[in-house]
């Protein structure tokens, strides 16, 4: 009790009472004059570098997630595109059609029957 009434009277003395800040003296910069930001200015400076690193790397990463959707939407295409290729192919190289596409351009076909197929019974 007795130090209460001592810092009470200290204040009545000394003529400073806490004040609630006002918005003109928040913005209007008078803030940062104060004891207590001007010993944790470094402090401060890294906190506000840290949140600049934090936001730009944020960015970085949403436009790299951007970037691999689109690029596996074009893998997907690419690779109905290349089915749909291989199926023509297979159907284009098949042996009768080769003979039709050839009697059609007039190239007559060498048949080899030398080759036989024997079958080997047990």
């Amino acid at each position: 009790m007795n130090l209460e009434n001592q810092n009470k009277e200290s204040e009545k003395k000394s003529g400073k009472k806490k004040k609630k800040p006002s918005l003109s003296y928040i913005f209007g910069g008078r803030v940062l004059t104060e004891d207590f930001i001007v010993k944790q200015s470094g402090l401060l400076l890294l906190i506000f570098f840290l949140i600049l690193v934090f936001i730009t790397n944020r960015y970085y990463c949403a436009k790299q997630l951007t970037e691999m959707d689109r690029l596996k939407r074009e893998l997907s295409t690419l690779k109905n595109e290349q089915i749909d290729l291989t199926h023509e192919l297979s159907s284009i190289s098949g042996q009768s059609n080769i003979e039709e596409l050839l009697k059609k351009r007039g190239i007559e076909l060498k048949k080899d029957n030398t080759n036989k197929i024997y079958q080997i019974k047990k």
